[in-house]
């Protein structure tokens, strides 16, 4: 009875195993035609063409962060820049609130000679004192040299409104008109910035000088420094 069991059951497990290779067959071949079933994740094109989408999406960041990097730069250096000519003018212009102290003593020390009568001047006692200032005020407009301080004397220069304060007209034909005939106070810059305007008395009367009108008396100039 044993033996005739075993063909039995074999012959049942049969059809089951062939309904399962034939399904599977039949898969592999809808698989292979593209009926619906089957899975495209393996489709070449379509791979392609998303790989060159990312492709250009990340040309577009790198565009864009290199686009940002480059201005980050620029304003870097144009801050840099910035920055270091700011110091440049301290440092040049560093001394100009001494300077400016500085140029009532020059002043004082030139009325200080002007104030002294021609006939004293042959004095002895009178002659030491005027070399001890003669010589104070040479060292003085030394160290102002020394410093970038100029002195500006512009006796017969034609007016300049940025260097030159008009106090007043002075009727003199034989200067030419709008220059400069009388100086009251020097004026002084410092490296080409002015600190004080010269101020000073123009002529009128005379032949025109060239180069346009004299500024109006009591007109004023920048001194910012």
């Amino acid at each position: 009875m044993t033996d005739d069991k075993k063909p039995r059951e074999h012959s049942e497990a049969a059809p089951g195993a062939d309904a399962q290779a034939s399904e599977a067959a039949q898969a592999a071949e809808a698989a292979a035609s593209g009926q619906p079933g089957a899975d495209p994740s393996g489709d070449p094109a379509t791979d392609q063409a998303g790989g060159a989408a990312r492709l250009a999406e990340l040309e577009a960041e790198k565009a864009a962060l290199r686009e940002q990097l480059l201005r980050t730069l620029a304003d870097s250096e144009n801050t840099r820049r910035r920055l270091q000519r700011e110091l440049d003018d301290k440092l040049k212009y560093a001394t100009a609130p001494l300077a400016k102290d500085l140029l009532s003593v020059a002043d004082n020390l030139g009325r200080a000679l002007g104030a002294v009568p021609a006939e004293a001047r042959g004095l002895e006692a009178v002659q030491g004192l005027i070399s001890g200032v003669e010589m104070t005020e040479k060292a003085l407009l030394e160290a102002f040299a020394k410093h970038g301080i100029e002195r500006i004397d512009p006796v017969g220069q034609k007016l300049d409104p940025h260097r030159h304060e008009a106090m007043m007209e002075i009727q003199d034909p034989s200067k030419p008109s709008g220059t400069v005939a009388q100086v009251f106070e020097a004026g002084y810059e410092l490296r080409g910035r002015l600190l004080r305007p010269a101020r000073v008395a123009v002529a009128k009367g005379g032949p025109a000088a060239n180069g346009g009108e004299p500024a109006e008396p009591g007109s004023t100039v920048d001194t910012k420094a």
